[in-house]
């Protein structure tokens, strides 16, 4: 369970917690997996394909290739669609999360945490779609055995079916979290 924790976690210890104690983790055992992870790869870049499902039967991928960058407060990230530069960012505020993304998000937007013990992020929102009910997205980073980072996004339907849209499988160019 090393590094395993929702930011749902996070983001209630960081609300709870003054700003003395955000800076002093050691007051908090519970927050230790999330901020040593984030502290651990700080800086590193990570690099690997993408894939991104466009078609509406959702049996073929789109591929690129991927970078990210892990910030002390969070995911930057780069990819391509028909050869045209994509980037992202997923910022962790002290309030809140957010996220963009260059092709299908421009702007940002807030991101609620999920119930997920299994990914190191796990993030979602609700968009509209036309006149009808809004749909929703959900992002979540995990972290593999083999330490590599898998970037996914997920577009969810109104009546709950969920279409997978993106994934990024990424391992550390810089070998410092390889096992």
């Amino acid at each position: 369970m090393k590094y395993r924790m929702t930011v749902l976690l996070a983001a209630l210890l960081l609300l709870e917690t003054s700003a003395a104690v955000a800076d002093d983790h050691s007051d908090s055992a519970e927050a230790l997996p999330f901020q040593n992870f984030l502290d651990t790869a700080e800086g590193t870049s990570w690099a690997g394909p993408a894939e991104l499902w466009i078609d509406p039967t959702g049996n073929q991928a789109l591929h690129s290739d991927a970078a990210m960058t892990i910030n002390g407060d969070g995911f930057s990230y780069t990819w391509s669609y028909e050869g045209q530069a994509q980037e992202g960012q997923l910022q962790l505020l002290v309030d809140r999360v957010q996220w963009r993304d260059s092709w299908h998000q421009p702007e940002f937007v807030e991101l609620m945490a999920t119930d997920d013990q299994r990914s190191l992020l796990a993030m979602a929102y609700s968009y509209p779609a036309g006149s009808g009910p809004d749909w929703g997205w959900r992002i979540q980073v995990s972290q593999r055995p083999d330490s590599s980072l898998v970037l996914a996004m997920t577009n969810i339907a109104p009546w709950g079916e969920e279409v997978r849209a993106v994934r990024m499988v990424m391992s550390s160019t810089d070998n410092l979290l390889r096992k």
